[in-house]
């Protein structure tokens, strides 16, 4: 019978052999809660990383108007990129927050990217249904991870959108080797962080507006940062030989 012990040893060490990656998610502040560490320090050793938004979080925030609220959300998702080395941040225009759509609208908008971008590495966020099996995901990250699992396979293929090609000039890329899901109950792989730790905090602390709603008007956005980020280390920690780590399910394209 398989031990604890010998589930954390199973925990690999993510792929290195890589220079771009191309970061999708459903909603600004998705990238921080975790992944940020680890982008922080690719990044440092000359990683190029990019983000591509599918929304601006518009609904997020009770009390702000959608229009609104996508303003302040964009500009503070680029804030957040920039405190981890991220200086390209996309957002994709016609995929509301809250009710992302699965289907081939964005698997092209995805593929069109992944033709731009030419990353070998893809991130993005827990496409399972579930949180650490018992807490329910949302429609939009569950939409939105399985499209990026998707997105080598639309990208490298000139007959699927062959519109693409035709009348935008992105030609086929096939460089995507791994898909890293961050946040999956279900991690494969392991990258240690330390360096990255406080930049991933700031980077979080920087969506001040959207965490003042989630808490409280008078909670400090650095201090809800670093003990959300915090226990969160602790948690992968206790997976990955008492290492603070971030956490991914890869999968090979």
């Amino acid at each position: 019978m398989p031990t604890e012990n010998a589930a954390v040893s199973s925990l690999r060490p993510m792929p290195d052999d890589w220079q771009r990656a191309l970061a999708v998610v459903a909603h600004p502040d998705d990238l921080e809660y975790g992944a940020a560490a680890a982008i922080a320090e690719w990044a440092d050793a000359g990683r190029e990383i990019s983000y591509l938004l599918v929304t601006r979080g518009e609904a997020g925030i009770d009390g702000l108007a959608p229009p609104a609220c996508a303003a302040v959300r964009e500009a503070e998702q680029r804030a957040a990129a920039a405190h981890v080395g991220v200086h390209t941040v996309e957002f994709l225009d016609g995929h509301r927050d809250g009710v992302i759509e699965a289907g081939t609208a964005l698997r092209r908008d995805l593929a069109a990217a992944v033709r731009r971008h030419r990353p070998e590495l893809l991130i993005t966020l827990n496409h399972r249904d579930t949180w650490f099996g018992t807490q329910w995901n949302t429609p939009d990250h569950r939409v939105v991870g399985r499209a990026v699992l998707d997105a080598p396979a639309d990208a490298g293929n000139r007959w699927i959108f062959p519109e693409l090609a035709d009348t935008q000039g992105l030609a086929p890329w096939s460089g995507v080797r791994w898909t890293a899901v961050a946040g999956s109950p279900r991690p494969t792989h392991a990258a240690e962080v330390g360096p990255g730790i406080p930049r991933a905090v700031a980077s979080l602390a920087a969506h001040t507006t959207y965490i003042k709603a989630l808490t409280a008007p008078d909670q400090d956005p650095h201090a809800y940062a670093r003990d959300f980020l915090d226990r969160s280390f602790a948690r992968a920690a206790a997976r990955h030989h008492g290492r603070p780590a971030v956490l991914f399910e890869v999968f090979r394209h």
